[in-house]
């Protein structure tokens, strides 16, 4: 579960002070499927950030899984977002130098699992994905829709309870964004809270609860069938 209650964030931005998120509250119970949509600058991955223990808020309570997160120092959240959290980005944020496998086992790296241990996990994710074949290509041997399945295994790899997809089809093709959507809510289905922020309506209908944001708040919250 998470839970945002009369969450700011500000930005000191010359001598004028911005707010990015402006007294937000926000449930979102295990396993939703949330889209996140509105104009550039109005919050979206500002909101992302903050859910996913990437940035902290101004002012403001957040609970995750019950467990209030805000007050964690620095070294408490990572190990929480390592084990809780997933996170999917528009530029994949693949490590050019490291084959398809080694960026997948970062965050098991991270996580302190010995080599022999994180071999088969690493495998399985990249079998999930179907790119067993291409385990030790490096970024810029592969596709763009390639690219964002490597990423994906990689933000599965340790079994999170969310994951946060920020514009995951900005940069693929109409085919390799629905490829990747489909796999997105694949794993949306088998229980993982899938919340994504996008600029593409066709996109943000999908999901079966849709936010929308104007000037840093929550302005309209819509259920779909989907």
């Amino acid at each position: 579960m998470i839970e945002l209650i009369g969450i700011h964030r500000n930005f000191q931005v010359g001598d004028q002070m911005v707010r990015a998120l402006d007294d937000v509250d926000l449930n979102i119970a295990d396993g939703e499927y949330v889209s996140i949509m509105g104009p550039s600058g109005s919050g979206k991955s500002t909101l992302l950030n903050l859910i996913g223990l990437l940035d902290r808020p101004s002012h403001g309570s957040y609970r995750l899984n019950g467990q209030d997160v805000t007050s964690l120092s620095d070294s408490e959240l990572a190990a929480v977002r390592n084990r809780e959290i997933g996170f999917v980005f528009q530029m994949f944020h693949l490590i050019p130098r490291l084959t398809a496998a080694e960026n997948v086992a970062l965050p098991l790296i991270l996580a302190g699992l010995p080599p022999e241990q994180r071999q088969p996990i690493v495998a399985g994710a990249l079998a999930e994905l179907h790119m067993t074949d291409r385990a030790q290509h490096k970024p810029d041997q592969l596709s763009g829709g390639q690219r964002q399945r490597v990423a994906i295994a990689r933000a599965i790899v340790t079994q999170p309870k969310v994951l946060l997809a920020d514009e995951p089809t900005g940069n693929l093709d109409h085919h390799s964004g629905e490829a990747v959507i489909r796999i997105l809510e694949a794993l949306n289905k088998r229980g993982i809270t899938l919340i994504m922020v996008t600029h593409d309506l066709e996109m943000g209908q999908r999901a079966r609860r849709r936010l929308r944001m104007v000037d840093g708040r929550i302005t309209e919250a819509q259920h779909g069938a989907a």
